[in-house]
């Protein structure tokens, strides 16, 4: 069989593409790419069909041996990628032969970061998407020992793209918001706070949820929250005056206010920030 064997597993790598569509009302959140702008990019210099299957890798990565002949890209954060122990280069056609070894290192800059193959990474498609999401696929990570079927490529002519990246996507901590349904329940001083404060990502960070450290945001009055629809991108804000950013495998609803809404680049953006790392919103 043609396939990727995984060897390492990294960090947190998952199978992504556009997501789980149409099934929100069932309660089946969306997945899918959480930096859909380097995973397109990924998928385009291929000449992939957009949503196309790929790996999404998380800071840390991991091992691949390729047993067919392919192309793959890399697009995304700065993980050290090195095929068979030598460096290889981000953003461009990398031409993979049978018994190569895909490996990663050091993170150097960004989160997350995009393997594409020529083709696309077959998986199980259920509910329409191939995206690892717990109690959905059989998978949620990669696994040592796991075997990704892939299609063997040989023909590298009209692969030769090389893309250029917008640096700003990476080094910015800008996030474009728009005023979410429940902005007006907050005083005017601490409306704008929201755009006056910088925001640190919290440890508690994952494909559901970035929560964001920083100085308390306050409720203009007191109010009964009903349960509403959520999307990724929502920023929730808690009875404790914290934020939280609802990410790609977010619920469907929650009973926090909405004061804020990303904007599908600020998700983008925020995919890619760690730990530590400042944010400021920035309304659109």
């Amino acid at each position: 069989m043609n396939a990727v064997k995984v060897l390492s597993p990294g960090l947190f790598s998952t199978v992504q593409d556009g997501g789980r569509k149409g099934f929100r009302k069932f309660g089946v959140p969306l997945s899918g790419v959480m930096d859909g702008y380097s995973a397109d990019l990924a998928n385009m210099v291929l000449n992939n069909t957009e949503g196309t299957p790929l790996l999404e890798i998380t800071q840390q990565g991991p091992t691949l041996q390729f047993t067919c002949s392919t192309a793959i890209s890399i697009v995304g954060a700065d993980i050290s990628a090195k095929l068979n122990d030598q460096s290889v280069n981000r953003n461009k056609v990398i031409e993979v032969k049978k018994g190569d070894q895909l490996s990663f290192g050091k993170l150097i800059s960004g989160s997350r970061c995009y393997v594409a193959v020529k083709g696309g990474v077959e998986t199980e498609k259920v509910l329409g998407s191939y995206s690892y999401y717990p109690g959905i696929s059989d998978n949620n990570i990669l696994k040592s020992g796991m075997v990704l079927k892939i299609q063997e490529y040989t023909n590298s002519v009209g692969l030769n793209a090389t893309i250029k990246i917008d640096a700003t996507h990476f080094s910015s901590s800008l996030i474009n918001v728009q005023k979410g349904p429940e902005y007006e329940w907050l005083s005017n001083q601490h409306q704008a706070l929201l755009f006056v404060n910088d925001f640190v990502v919290d440890p508690k960070n994952n494909r559901m949820g970035y929560q964001l450290n920083g100085n308390p945001i306050e409720k203009g009055k007191e109010f009964n929250m009903l349960t509403a629809v959520t999307i990724p991108g929502t920023v929730q804000l808690t009875s404790a005056g914290k934020l939280i950013v609802l990410m790609r495998d977010c619920q469907t609803t929650g009973g926090y206010p909405r004061v804020l809404q990303l904007t599908e680049n600020g998700i983008n953006r925020l995919a890619q920030k760690k730990t530590n790392d400042s944010i400021k919103f920035q309304l659109t």
